[in-house]
């Protein structure tokens, strides 16, 4: 079964340098009916314009993924974690027992655009970590390729949950297939594009929850850059 969350269903803040879409709870904006999916707490597509950006704030207990869609972040935490995320690679924080980090745009003039992921950790106090790692475009293209894992491969990082992050950049008519095993479930979100999941058509923006199905297939109606989570 897929079930559809649009793009303009979403919670919306202007901020004036900050411009974000909520698919879940987050903040001041709250939907009783989409409060989380399984271990996935937040996806927020944010738009940061030039030299501006998060200052020093805490997080606890959360298992924190950034993704760059165009841009660049500026990235540095109280742990001594730091670096400059830019589209294809990810970072993953582990908040873990606390941890205070600040995220800035790394550019003064251009916008930057980001997908800030959180999910629920396995166990609470768990010692804080960062991560970063990149991928080359070739990695990305026309297939999934998974970028977050409790059991890393091929240049994944680690994830404190028993959850995949995967993630396809396809042309106009590629297709790319995942396997869910009994009883997991899945989330796409469309980063950018347009889609059809199982048939479904998404626009960028769209999110969609996989349940009681046995494969994933995403078939790009024109370029496209998706994520997909697959969660026990």
């Amino acid at each position: 079964m897929i079930t559809v969350r649009k793009s303009e269903d979403r919670g919306h803040a202007d901020h004036g340098w900050l411009k974000t879409y909520h698919t879940f709870s987050f903040n001041t904006y709250y939907d009783p009916a989409h409060t989380h999916f399984r271990t996935l707490r937040v996806i927020n597509d944010d738009v940061v314009t030039g030299g501006q950006g998060f200052g020093m704030h805490p997080h606890k207990d959360m298992e924190i993924l950034t993704w760059v869609l165009d841009g660049a972040i500026e990235h540095a935490d109280s742990q001594g974690g730091k670096g400059v995320i830019r589209p294809g690679e990810i970072q993953r924080m582990s908040a873990g027992t606390g941890i205070f980090h600040s995220e800035y745009n790394h550019s003064k003039t251009e916008p930057l655009r980001l997908l800030q992921i959180w999910l629920f950790p396995e166990k609470k106090g768990l010692t804080p970590g960062y991560e970063q790692k990149a991928f080359e475009h070739s990695e990305l293209s026309g297939k999934f390729a998974e970028v977050a894992s409790p059991n890393p491969t091929n240049g994944a990082v680690k994830i404190h949950q028993d959850a995949k992050l995967l993630v396809a950049r396809l042309e106009n008519g590629e297709t790319a297939t995942h396997a869910l095993a009994l009883g997991r479930a899945g989330w796409l979100q469309v980063a950018k594009g347009e889609v059809r999941l199982n048939g479904v058509a998404l626009k960028e923006g769209d999110g969609a929850s996989i349940v009681a199905e046995d494969s994933v297939a995403v078939s790009a109606a024109a370029p496209a850059e998706v994520l997909l989570f697959d969660l026990a």
